[in-house]
């Protein structure tokens, strides 16, 4: 009668190559995850922004006497006879880091114009811009907007060439 040793399992070969596959996939789930979280922190930039520069066009209108605020505190103190504020309480802050992307609001203070409804001296025109805290990781892209209300984006900075009218001296606008 033949006794046959049998043993059970898997080879060392067999695991190092289970160990390499699962390597591969932890590695472009990383990279795929990286990416899409830097297209998120974009994507609230933009819609921050969008939603400073809405702030601004009803500031000027129903505050600000055609004029806009100067700060984005400004923009967080409610009207004196609605109780409400123009933007979130939490987008209050000078200069404002949310998102991964830190934002900056500019202006030219008007001073023979009085203050607005809020107690501020107004500014004729601003500009804010959205750069990146960790550039690559947090954004890939800078992005900018004034008181045209266009959104501006690009591969460099806007802060310090940023306008308060009209369009800047790079960057595409974003449609």
């Amino acid at each position: 009668m033949a006794i046959h040793s049998r043993q059970s399992g898997f080879t060392l070969v067999e695991l190092l190559i289970v160990l390499s596959i699962i390597g591969l996939l932890g590695a472009t789930s990383m990279a795929i995850y990286r990416n899409a979280r830097v297209r998120g922190d974009e994507t609230a930039a933009v819609a921050t922004l969008q939603g400073i520069t809405q702030a601004q066009f009803a500031y000027a209108q129903l505050c600000g006497n055609q004029r806009y605020a100067p700060s984005l505190a400004a923009l967080t103190t409610p009207m004196p006879t609605t109780s409400q504020a123009f933007l979130s309480p939490d987008l209050g802050m000078d200069p404002l880091v949310k998102s991964g992307y830190r934002f900056t609001l500019g202006g030219t203070v008007v001073t023979d114009a009085g203050v607005t409804c809020t107690g501020v001296s107004p500014v004729e025109a601003y500009q804010v811009t959205a750069d990146p805290e960790r550039p690559g990781l947090s954004g890939i892209r800078y992005f900018a907007t004034n008181t045209d209300r266009a959104v501006y984006e690009d591969s460099e900075t806007f802060t310090g060439n940023m306008p308060e009218s009209g369009r800047p001296s790079h960057g595409t606008e974003m449609k």
